[in-house]
């Protein structure tokens, strides 16, 4: 209990400060806050993100359409986005719709694919190749990201203004000494101000 108290700086002496006072007060805040505000601020954000993804997704897979569609032309072309950890080329692809009618378009198709694969390629309501909607993985990979960084951000923040009023009662400090060694220093030099 002894080294409890002397470790939170709990004087009542003729040397205990009013900064030491502050200063011992703020860690206690700031440890509640590391602890409990930021963990509290991450599970709110990566809440919030997760709804957000989640409504984004069902969005998206109520106008995307995914068509089996066979590569006739070739993906001689740069890759365009990133998809599912593969490079995306485009590529003319051709597809029967249900009602027997032919379609050829130019589509986002995976870099591996050659002439004559059938691969699934995703057209939105106006006919225009698309990315496909975003899956469960990639919801959790939201919320998990958005999470962390709110966390970390409120962790920053917090430890910020720790350092700011460090500086602030350090600052305090060493005028209230100052203040008192002009008092006092007359009385040890014998020297008169």
């Amino acid at each position: 209990m002894r080294t409890l108290m002397h470790g939170w700086r709990r004087r009542r002496g003729p040397l205990g400060r009013r900064s030491d006072v502050v200063e011992a007060w703020t860690v206690l805040v700031v440890a509640v806050l590391v602890l409990v505000g930021a963990p509290l601020a991450g599970t709110a954000a990566a809440w919030w993100a997760h709804g957000e993804a989640r409504s984004l997704s069902i969005e998206q897979r109520a106008e995307r359409h995914r068509v089996r569609a066979e590569v006739i032309g070739g993906n001689d072309s740069l890759p365009s986005v990133r998809a599912g950890g593969q490079h995306a080329y485009r590529a003319t692809v051709r597809w029967t719709d249900p009602g027997g009618a032919t379609h050829t378009s130019t589509a986002r198709v995976p870099a591996d694919s050659r002439r004559g694969d059938r691969v699934d390629v995703w057209f939105d309501r106006q006919g225009r190749s698309v990315l496909p909607p975003v899956d469960e993985t990639a919801v959790w990979e939201h919320t998990l990201t958005i999470g962390a960084c709110a966390t970390g951000g409120a962790v920053a923040v917090v430890l910020l203004g720790h350092l700011l009023v460090r500086r602030v009662a350090l600052r305090r400090r060493m005028a209230e000494w100052d203040r008192a060694w002009a008092r006092i220093e007359p009385e040890w030099t014998h020297r008169n101000a």
